[in-house]
């Protein structure tokens, strides 16, 4: 899909102004000032007076989006085990535990990190600030926020109009996708776990669910209250099987947090109660598709449109997003 210059300059604009929304509304404490300063979640204020080029990056999702918006080359340091997309895989590695001698050595001119490093190792983040490096704390919960992230990336790496043209070919996939099961009627009931061990799901302005809404899914716990300001929430088994004969299918992320897999919630205690579970609808889903603020998360849409309704998301789907990638 081609974006033209002016559609370009308009999206920059919106982008602009969802930073200082969000500011205001307290939904997230970074953006962009008069489209050169960006405001990170420590707090940091950054003048970018000239790209960024030697990047070490700390986080996969900086790595991905960085490598999407054409930025790959300029990173000189990666987050260990990462794998998307391949090239990555051929940076050298880097992680927060290590010797900051060994960030120094390497000359970077900025260090991509967020919020829990920031808050778990302070003196490590401080060391690098004291040595001249740059810093910035990035990772949004939101799908409103992860727009304004995707811009301040493209800031930070001279890449705004590709910025703004992937957040454009993003809202038109998402869009697309959304009609395919528009007329479907009733829609499928899904409860999303997110920590099995805790009970816990998503919030309601969580990515994963935004990608199941997305994807033409009901979210059975949209009551969920955020557990101190994250994007997990609460739930609790009893308010679980309150929905035991609504929930059509049960979903569960898998990554990091959470590693269930299918005898683990078939098995769980009353679980037998829930409908998904008497109909054998438990599927597992790869957190990387729909709790990481990159593209892949339209690859979330459409496994989790695959699992609600396999006639509509067909290889059109898989179309859309390959557009939207390109």
């Amino acid at each position: 899909m081609t974006v033209n210059s002016k559609a370009v300059v308009a999206i920059l604009f919106i982008l602009v102004q969802w930073a200082f929304s969000l500011s205001a509304a307290g939904a997230a404490d970074f953006g962009i000032e008069n489209g050169q300063v960006v405001v990170d979640q420590a707090g940091r204020r950054i003048v970018v007076k000239k790209p960024f080029s030697r990047i070490i990056s700390l986080y996969g999702a900086h790595t991905e989006n960085l490598f999407s918006l054409g930025a790959g080359d300029g990173l000189i340091g990666v987050a260990p085990n990462e794998d998307y997309p391949p090239e990555a895989g051929r940076k050298p590695v880097f992680s927060y535990h290590d010797d900051p001698e060994k960030f120094l050595a390497a000359k970077p001119d900025l260090v991509l990190t967020r919020p829990m490093i920031d808050r778990g190792y302070p003196q490590f983040v401080q060391r690098l600030e004291k040595s001249g490096i740059t810093v910035v704390s990035l990772q949004p919960g939101t799908v409103e926020e992860m727009l304004v992230y995707w811009q301040i990336l493209g800031i930070l790496t001279g890449r705004r109009e590709p910025a703004a043209a992937m957040a454009a070919r993003f809202k038109a996939a998402v869009s697309e996708l959304g009609a395919l099961t528009a007329s479907v009627s009733p829609k499928k009931r899904v409860y999303f776990e997110a920590i099995h061990a805790k009970m816990k799901t998503f919030a309601p302005d969580a990515m994963a669910v935004f990608a199941l809404e997305a994807a033409g899914g009901v979210n059975v716990a949209r009551d969920a209250a955020p557990v101190r300001d994250t994007n997990i929430a609460a739930y609790g088994k009893e308010r679980i099987l309150a929905h035991a004969s609504e929930i059509d299918v049960f979903l569960a992320q898998s990554g990091t947090m959470n590693q269930p897999t299918l005898e683990l919630i078939k098995a769980e205690s009353g679980f037998h109660a829930i409908r998904a579970v008497k109909t054998n609808q438990v599927y597992i889903i790869d957190e990387r598709l729909v709790s990481r603020p990159t593209m892949r998360l339209l690859d979330g849409i459409f496994e989790i449109g695959r699992i609600l309704y396999p006639d509509d998301f067909t290889e059109k789907a898989r179309d859309i997003i390959t557009r939207a990638k390109q």
